[in-house]
């Protein structure tokens, strides 16, 4: 890990959306400093699913050697954002660094995206990083060895990044442009505009509630971030600006070379985060041959099909909960459904008759094949843009559960 140095002590930061998840984790970091932390966000009541409010972090970080003010700002809100801003250089002279971690995700695509989602993303994500950033700008100016920066991405132009979730893209792409422009406009005050950005997904009580403990073992845990951000942090603001920065890759730049002990799970595979471009693994998964002939033919999808139909079972159904819908595209294509919620299970052709689909997949039918056989997980070919998903992401998830069971060689 990284070694608190004390070069934070005494230095103010102004973290959007740190009541919980990454946000948190890095003010307890700068906390362990004995920083000063200002947690702007909107949670001042407990939710009924999420852990954490802006008091309850409060006192965690006051417990971990810094000072804290807790202020309730919905960063779409100027007045909330400027109130917060006035009460830490009331409370602690001045601000030194920014950190924009505030966000809003919905990643469906076009047509699913209803303008309410679409303008939520853009004003939290967009307009709230550079609302926040213009206002602390002018304390910034005077702060010592000032820095902001965004939890953002780099910006990858492939078109998989948008196709999928265009509204999403370009809204947290914008928060990455004004790393662009702002490092380039600030350079000369010598402030430090920087993105940072996970290499794998990371995981938060948001993250555990939507896909549970088989997805969480594929994460990171949010200490990465923040000792990311404190390597950040702690360069010299003049020689250190306009970079989008990885989690891992600032980590290995200043010598750590254990990552397991980020690893929700130690060993286990991990998902790779949006918009970055990874190798998927082509090992294959040994076991059984198939047992049942219910599709015919010899192509690699009747064998899916009937390898998956074999281990139908209803503690298997009890398991998993969902009704999925394949749309398999190219070569063999044509749409089967995957019935694990009713009885011991059911795999057909077409679309099921008395029961309602949860979740729909449209891919490949390669990338079919390699999810079934172990050699592509649903969530890296989603995040690749090899998978779409409409209907309930958690049920989505939730396949991987049947995948972890599959004992078949193809």
């Amino acid at each position: 890990m990284a070694e608190n140095t004390g070069k934070l002590a005494g230095r103010t930061i102004f973290i959007t959306g740190a009541s919980r998840g990454i946000g948190k984790a890095i003010a307890l970091k700068a906390a362990r400093d004995g920083a000063n932390v200002v947690i702007a966000a909107k949670t001042d009541q407990p939710h009924p699913k999420l852990p954490g409010t802006i008091y309850t972090a409060a006192k965690e970080i006051v417990d971990a050697g810094g000072k804290c003010l807790p202020c309730v700002v919905d960063v779409r809100n100027e007045s909330q954002i400027q109130a917060a801003i006035d009460a830490a250089v009331e409370r602690f002279g001045g601000i030194d660094i920014l950190i924009n971690n505030a966000s809003a995700i919905n990643t469906v695509g076009t047509l699913a995206t209803d303008m309410k989602r679409y303008d939520l993303m853009m004003n939290i994500n967009t307009r709230g990083t550079f609302l926040t950033s213009k206002l602390c700008l002018p304390h910034l100016i005077k702060g010592k060895n000032p820095h902001i920066l965004n939890i953002s991405p780099p910006l990858n132009m492939k078109p998989h990044w948008f196709s999928n979730h265009v509204a999403y893209t370009m809204a947290k792409y914008g928060m990455s442009m004004c790393v662009l422009g702002m490092a380039e406009e600030f350079k000369q005050e010598g402030i430090a505009v920087n993105a940072l950005w996970p290499r794998t997904a990371i995981i938060t009580a948001a993250m555990e509630m939507l896909g549970g403990s088989d997805v969480a073992k594929q994460c990171r845990k949010t200490d990465i971030m923040a000792d990311a951000a404190y390597v950040i942090l702690t360069k010299d603001s003049r020689n250190f600006t306009g970079n989008f920065c990885i989690d891992d890759a600032v980590l290995k730049d200043v010598g750590v070379t254990d990552f397991d002990q980020y690893a929700v799970e130690p060993g286990h595979s991990l998902i790779p985060d949006f918009f970055l471009d990874a190798d998927i693994p082509e090992s294959a998964v040994e076991g059984e041959e198939a047992k049942s002939e219910s599709f015919g033919g010899d192509s690699d999808t009747s064998k899916t099909l009937n390898a998956v139909k074999s281990m139908l079972t209803e503690e298997l159904v009890g398991k998993v909960g969902g009704v999925f819908q394949f749309d398999l595209k190219g070569d063999d294509g044509g749409k089967y459904y995957l019935d694990l919620k009713n009885g011991g299970g059911a795999l057909g052709s077409g679309e099921p008759a008395d029961v309602k689909v949860d979740c729909t997949m449209i891919l490949k039918t390669a990338d079919f094949n390699k999810m079934f056989s172990g050699k592509l997980k649903p969530a890296t070919a989603f995040m690749m843009g090899k998978l779409k998903i409409k209907g309930d992401m958690g049920k989505a998830m939730k396949l991987e559960k049947l995948l972890n069971t599959m004992k078949t060689k193809l």
